[in-house]
């Protein structure tokens, strides 16, 4: 009777240990999947605003807004990405904190272009531009396996595809952009 009691209790608090490590494994994986959403949300968010602001600077699309407007609400983007990769760095694996570094950096060139720290032709821009979203989908790619998630965003069932752009800019035709 005492050995039954004993491995009746073994057994529960065995199955009550796992059950907590399963929720807490849980709990961890809810907050990375909303800290990276965050940071590829903010990411694309900044490269929107840097799009924006070059397009103006180069005339080629003026905005309503001015150039000091454009440049803090850059501004203010980049200080949200910066928060959201903080998070990265607090709860991704190395791998996914690795890809966030690389879209980090390949981030920062449009924002220095975009703002004239660096400067570029329109096909570095465009290159630029095209490096980030490949990071992306790198970081995509590294988060998916840091939660377990099957499947792949890029490869063969998934080709790369181009930068969006109207006709006239995406053959050079008219103005460029």
């Amino acid at each position: 009777m005492l050995l039954g009691a004993l491995t009746t209790h073994l057994t529960n608090y065995v199955m009550e240990r796992s059950r907590h490590r399963r929720e807490l494994l849980t709990r961890w994986d809810d907050r990375k999947l909303d800290a990276y959403g965050g940071y590829v949300d903010r990411v694309r968010a900044g490269i929107f605003l840097a799009v924006q602001l070059y397009e103006h600077k180069e005339g080629l699309r003026l905005s309503e807004q001015s150039e000091a407007e454009m440049l803090a609400e850059l501004s203010e983007a980049e200080r949200q990405r910066g928060r959201s990769f903080e998070q990265i760095m607090l709860l991704g694996g190395d791998e996914v904190v690795e890809a966030a570094h690389e879209l980090h950096a390949a981030v920062r060139a449009i924002d220095w272009q975009a703002t004239g720290k660096t400067v570029g032709t329109l096909e570095e821009w465009r290159e630029r531009n095209r490096a980030a979203f490949r990071e992306i989908n790198e970081f995509h790619e590294t988060a998916r396996v840091d939660l377990g998630v099957q499947g792949k965003v890029t490869g063969e069932n998934h080709p790369e595809r181009d930068l969006l752009l109207p006709a006239a800019r995406r053959d050079g035709g008219g103005t460029a952009g």
